[in-house]
């Protein structure tokens, strides 16, 4: 045979032999391809949560030692180290050097007992708890700009600017989010709606949806399972999904043509929304750009409507 033929054999056989990203950001390409399944290299679910989950935590000192990541991680080290070798890294040392390639930063998935910290905390220690969990959110927003990916921001912004109609889906408590972005759209340009079962239901919504309309749907992790049906019923109705989320391993991500994150470890008795509302903020104020003079003429005319009827205190 000849190398041609070998080759592929050998990448099977020898993961290790495949070109291993090199970088922070090639990695996280790679963790994209691999949820979306473009990729040749296949894992379970539990290794890309792991995968995923590394990302997040570039730079911190548990990657150090393998043990005390696999602790914080609740896997084997074992479970790293073959995850590592299917990435094509010969160790886990490679992976570890290009995760620890960034300064060391706080880390707010140190805090995963959500409500066990809160409820268990004294009433003496309140203040310190509202400075902890302040500082966590703070350690989440840095996480969003540090691990900003411009192309896909500009893509999602892009798509909102010019979608003929926009929907948006999320439940509990992305349902708020989801409202809040609504609003924030609709302020600068028409057809923005929540899909919603209060309304003509969620199938009745779905099926409203044209191919020039976009889709955006929200959750993280323990995702909630209607919110991820929706998105695979329109991404297999060839509808354009947009997806707001936690990490790759999202399985919100496979159903999207974009897909933007925000981590929401804290020790808020729930999942933290702050990361969440500000990256909505943020598509807000740059889809406000992007349209310009309509987004100003919008404005404008709500504004002559808020005077008409009154509506705010003078």
């Amino acid at each position: 045979m000849t190398n041609k033929v070998l080759q592929p054999l050998a990448d099977e056989l020898h993961p290790s032999v495949r070109s291993a990203p090199q970088s922070l950001e090639a990695l996280r390409a790679l963790s994209m391809e691999i949820a979306k399944g473009q990729s040749s290299i296949h894992l379970g679910q539990k290794a890309k949560v792991v995968l995923s989950r590394l990302l997040e935590m570039r730079g911190d000192k548990a990657l150090l030692s393998i043990s005390t990541l696999s602790e914080r991680l609740d896997v084997n080290p074992s479970t790293i180290s073959r995850l590592a070798r299917n990435l094509g890294y010969k160790s886990f040392g490679e992976l570890q050097n290009i995760l620890l390639s960034e300064s060391f930063v706080p880390s707010g998935s140190f805090y995963t007992q959500h409500a066990q910290t809160a409820i268990t905390a004294g009433c003496s220690d309140l203040s310190a708890q509202m400075t902890r969990l302040c500082r966590e959110q703070q350690a989440n927003l840095e996480r969003i700009i540090e691990s900003f990916d411009s192309a896909s921001f500009d893509s999602v912004v892009e798509k909102l600017a010019k979608a003929k109609r926009i929907r948006i889906h999320g439940a509990r408590q992305f349902y708020a989010f989801s409202g809040f972005l609504a609003y924030g759209l609709g302020m600068i340009r028409t057809d923005v709606t929540l899909l919603e079962p209060s309304l003509q239901g969620v199938a009745e919504g779905l099926a409203s949806i044209d191919k020039d309309d976009l889709l955006l749907v929200a959750s993280c992790a323990p995702y909630t399972k209607s919110v991820v049906r929706v998105a695979q019923a329109a991404y297999d109705a060839g509808l354009d999904v947009v997806a707001v989320t936690d990490r790759a391993s999202s399985p919100l991500v496979a159903s999207a043509s974009a897909s933007l994150f925000a981590p929401h470890e804290t020790s808020f008795i729930s999942n933290s929304m702050v990361g969440f509302f500000s990256l909505a903020e943020c598509l807000i104020n740059a889809c406000a750009s992007t349209l310009g003079e309509q987004a100003h003429e919008a404005l404008q005319e709500r504004d002559a409507f808020i005077r008409a009827l009154k509506i705010e205190l003078e």
